[in-house]
């Protein structure tokens, strides 16, 4: 039996598809430096000294969508283009967990 079929990306143009790809890159590095989360110290490290260059890519890929005219974010297609690339589950690493109850 095959797994289910992701729903297909939204129509996004070049500069978007970057900005989304960068964006979740800068989201995973958090969620491994996030002190909140189970691991150890050199992987948050290592996270980290990798965070520099992810997010100047980042600035960049928005810079250029701003070169391109592309002045708004659209935020409801780049959200179904976020879920897709399951950016629910990558983002829930940067929040703190639910406090547990003594």
């Amino acid at each position: 039996m095959l797994p289910p079929e992701m729903p297909p990306l939204p129509a996004l143009t070049r500069a978007e598809a970057e900005v989304i790809d960068r964006y979740l890159d800068v989201v995973d590095l958090l969620g491994r430096i996030n002190p909140a989360q189970d691991g150890d110290t050199y992987r948050g490290l290592r996270a980290a000294q990798a965070l520099v260059g992810k997010a100047t890519a980042l600035r960049d890929a928005l810079a250029l969508m701003h070169q391109r005219g592309e002045t708004e974010l659209h935020a409801g297609t780049l959200a179904r283009a976020l879920r897709v690339l399951d950016g629910e589950r990558r983002t829930a690493r940067l929040t703190l967990p639910p406090e547990s109850v003594s």
